[in-house]
């Protein structure tokens, strides 16, 4: 409970999550080829290709034709490739013909690691990205599929010259499937499965045997622990850990096609031959692997090439089949979420408009930072925004909200569309020339929120006009949820839809300063239902002109005195109010039923009694706790499917109680593992539920 009283002013923050970084914002530095930014808005099925290969792994000019006949394999199973590159400082995903050949003849080109990113990006160099640097760039795109030939490793003697391969780390790291031919026999592959198990990387060979690969041999005398028979297992696999959120990737081993394994016997022997000569002539580091490669080549008088090439198309075609089906499962996932899960309301009856963003924490490792120099830390990104936050928790939740929004051309949205594939972003605007909203917030080490800085510009293109398009689903909707961030304008207008169809709309005030617009006129008197914080019901009632507290009270009993001051003028028009308490609970005003507060819609205007309900928080440890980003919009978007799965005013309280305390729990702002069953009173028997308090409204 101390933990969450130092939480309590981001509790309600939108949008700040922990999870790992990707590169910088700065756009200029990264291109996404046209071809693979449609593929992605789409939901179609992309592979991302690694370019080492093409600058280091072969001579010209067999590395161009090589790479275009993967390309070209990509293509036959129906998906679209990207392979990845750094040309004069931008990082490519997605090359064109002419980007291609200019890597494939280029003789400066450097193999570029996640280590080397700055400096080829400094100083405007051009290279082939490496498995790890290919990785980070093909998931800042969105893209979850990744094809190579083989990945680097813990080298021979590594234990003791710590020779790692960041390949390894990457894996451990970064949510993409690797699909590759295991690793190389110039490597200790004992060791290297053991370091991928230390990084929590599941590995699975492709196939009918458990066999570990390394790479022109289907053997290697190792095992991997797990094994996927065909394209759909492997993507439920790719899926499911995607799904549970672990930030880590997978890798797939793929055997090198049997009529060409036949070779592996005489390439190992020339293989042993080339580590013995460069270890004699003192060749280390990242010259290892080309010079073997290469004097492995001679010595085989081609064979290894030729065997090389062939696992590497083999590789292609598999990762292509494994990217299709995996889309095919993700568009199926979404179309069953869309016809929902407990088998109503398979039309949008729910509509949310509101912000998206891409967010920054930066988390100083200090309880005090110093302005005006720099304090050590880390700098996770992650997305959010209070609208998408509440349709995500929505869509989990069983119901297929409609959400509108914007977001700019850029990678930013491309990234975020693509992980918010399960929702309906069928009325997000994509803008040229418009960046798609960041917000960061930077917060001491017990979690005090130091300084937040929002770009939120783009916000402000959702407005009336464009929203008023979807005035068909708008009218016909059962409930409309509106967040802060949109314009006063927009506000109005969907309020004036309301009134006219007699729609119950949900205002989320998203901040203090934001809580006052629908207040600014009489739209307010359209809504239904808001969830407001202390703070923000003193903003709304100081727009109407109403008396206000200067200091707002501590102890639970002060802060439940005037939170029941503040709602009383407000219930006049809204049928109820949700009160958020942080660390003191809940507060539920509105009209007496059965000793407790009517949440369910009501169809005429009356005369009521009024009452309140006090819910205490539940008990959440600092040992639990992940972020304190998205738990407000869950409980908010848990109580709405509560109220329109007509769930008694306990049941709905207790849902967003328990979707809040997921969140808390979760690195996202809206725990993946969000499901009704997961918040449904009735099935989750381990709470002890705090007692709740009964008070009348004068």
């Amino acid at each position: 409970m101390r933990m969450l009283k130092r939480a309590s002013a981001l509790l309600l923050r939108r949008g700040i999550t922990t999870y790992q970084s990707r590169l910088c914002r700065n756009d200029s530095l990264f291109r996404v080829h046209s071809s693979v930014s449609e593929a992605l808005a789409e939901n179609k099925p992309v592979v991302a290709l690694e370019s080492t290969i093409i600058t280091h792994g072969m001579p010209y000019p067999h590395n161009l034709s090589t790479a275009k006949e993967v390309e070209d394999i990509v293509r036959s199973e129906g998906a679209t490739p990207a392979t990845v590159g750094v040309i004069d400082g931008v990082i490519h995903v997605g090359l064109s013909s002419e980007e291609l050949d200019h890597l494939a003849r280029c003789k400066s080109s450097m193999k570029v690691s996640r280590r080397d990113l700055p400096y080829v990006v400094s100083k405007g160099l051009s290279g082939g990205t490496t498995v790890s640097a290919t990785m980070i760039a093909a998931h800042r795109a969105g893209i979850p599929v990744f094809v190579t030939g083989g990945i680097g490793g813990v080298h021979r003697d590594g234990e003791n010259s710590l020779d790692i391969s960041a390949d390894l780390t990457e894996l451990g790291r970064t949510p993409i499937a690797v699909v590759s031919a295991g690793v190389k026999s110039i490597l200790d592959i004992g060791r290297t499965l053991e370091y991928l198990e230390t990084q929590g990387v599941c590995v699975a060979t492709y196939g009918a045997s458990k066999n570990f690969p390394a790479f022109f041999s289907p053997q290697s005398g190792f095992t991997s622990p797990f094994h996927v028979f065909n394209p759909e297992e492997a993507a439920k696999l790719i899926a499911s850990t995607l799904s549970l959120g672990l930030q880590s990737g997978v890798l797939l081993a793929v055997p090198i096609p049997e009529e060409h394994a036949a070779a592996g016997q005489l390439i190992e022997e020339a293989v042993q031959a080339a580590v013995t000569e460069a270890s004699v002539k003192g060749i280390t580091g990242r010259y290892v692997t080309p010079f073997i490669l290469q004097k492995v080549n001679e010595l085989t008088e081609g064979k290894s090439l030729q065997a090389n090439i062939a696992l590497i198309h083999n590789n292609a075609k598999v990762g292509s089949q494994i990217a299709c089906a995996l889309s095919r499962q993700m568009t199926e996932r979404k179309c069953r979420g869309n016809t929902n899960r407990h088998g109503k309301h398979s039309d949008s009856d729910i509509v949310v408009i509101g912000g998206i963003n891409v967010d920054f924490i930066a988390k100083g490792k200090a309880e005090t930072l110093i302005f005006g120099q720099t304090n050590p830390g880390s700098v996770c990104q992650s997305f959010g925004g209070v609208g998408r936050n509440i349709a995500d928790s929505l869509s989990r939740l069983g119901r297929s909200p409609l959400f509108i929004s914007a977001t700019g051309a850029d990678s930013h949205s491309e990234a975020v569309l693509h992980y918010c594939k399960h929702m309906n972003t069928s009325g997000v605007a994509r803008l040229e020339e418009q960046s798609t909203a960041t917000y960061c917030a930077v917060i001491t080490a017990s979690g005090e929120l130091s300084l937040g800085l929002g770009d939120m510009d783009i916000h402000q293109q959702i407005t009336a006009q464009y929203v008023s398009q979807f005035e068909k689903q708008l009218s016909s909707a059962t409930l409309v949820c509106l967040d802060g961030n949109i314009p006063v304008s927009t506000i109005d207008y969907v309020c004036s839809i309301a009134k006219k169809h007699n729609i119950n709309v949900w205002y989320e005030p998203t901040d203090s300063d934001k809580a006052c617009k629908p207040f600014l006129s009489d739209a307010w008197k359209s809504l239904s239902y808001s969830s407001p914080n202390l703070a923000e019901l003193r903003t709304m009632n100081k727009t109407l002109g109403l008396p206000t507290p200067e200091v707002l009270p501590s102890s639970v009993e002060e802060v439940l005195s005037v939170a029941m001051a503040l709602s009383r003028p407000l219930l006049d028009h809204l049928h109820c109010l949700v009160v958020t308490l942080g660390e003191s609970g809940v507060l539920v005003c509105g009209e007496h039923e059965a000793g407790s507060v009517n949440l369910q819609p009501r169809k005429h205007k009356k005369k009521r009694k009024l009452c309140a309900v006090h819910y205490p928080a539940l008990t959440v440890t600092a040992d639990e706790t992940m972020n304190v980003s998205g738990a407000g919009d869950s409980l908010a978007g848990a109580l709405m499917a509560g109220i329109l799965h007509q769930r008694d005013t306990d049941s709905c309280v207790r849902m967003g109680l328990l979707a809040a305390r997921l969140s808390l729990a979760s690195p996202h702002p809206i725990a993946p593992t969000l499901t009704f069953d997961s918040v449904d009173p009735n099935k989750v028997k381990t709470q002890e539920w705090p007692k709740p308090s009964f008070m009348w409204i004068d």
